[in-house]
C-alpha cells in the first residue's frame, strides 16, 4: 500500500462531479455519462492507496461494474433496507440496461489509454 496523491485528486475531483451529476443532471448526463464516471471514480480510489498494475486494477473495476449491473436483473432492490433504499438505488441502480455496460466499458477504456498515453503504464 502507498497513498497516491495525484490519483487521490483526479477521485475527488470525479466524487464532486458525481455529486453534481446526480444531483442536478438528467438524461444522458445522468444515466450514460455518469456510468462512464463512475468506473473512472472507482479506479481512481483504489489507485489512490494500492499500487498494483492499471491492468488489473480496470479489470477489477470492470468486474465490479457489471456484477452490479447485472445483479439489477434481480428483485434485489426490494430488500435494500428502508432507511438506506433511496441512496442505495442511487449507488447501486435499479434496472438492467446494456448501454450502462457500454459506459462502464468506454470508461475502462478511456482509463487504459490515459494510463498509456501520460503514466505510460
Amino acid at each position: 500500500m502507498k497513498f497516491n496523491a495525484k490519483y487521490f485528486v483526479i477521485f475527488i475531483s470525479l466524487f464532486v462531479s458525481e455529486i453534481l451529476i446526480a444531483k442536478y443532471a438528467t438524461g444522458f448526463i445522468r444515466h450514460t455519462f455518469g456510468d462512464y464516471l463512475s468506473v473512472m471514480l472507482l479506479y481512481t480510489f483504489i489507485k489512490s492507496f494500492i499500487k498494483i498494475s492499471a491492468y488489473k486494477v480496470a479489470f477489477f473495476v470492470l468486474l465490479i461494474a457489471y456484477l452490479i449491473e447485472f445483479l439489477q436483473l434481480t428483485n434485489l432492490q426490494n430488500f435494500y433496507p428502508l432507511e438506506y433504499r433511496n441512496i442505495l438505488k442511487l449507488i447501486l441502480g435499479t434496472s438492467f440496461s446494456i448501454p450502462d455496460l457500454v459506459a462502464y466499458s468506454l470508461g475502462i477504456a478511456t482509463i487504459l489509454l490515459i494510463e498509456k498515453l501520460v503514466v505510460k503504464l
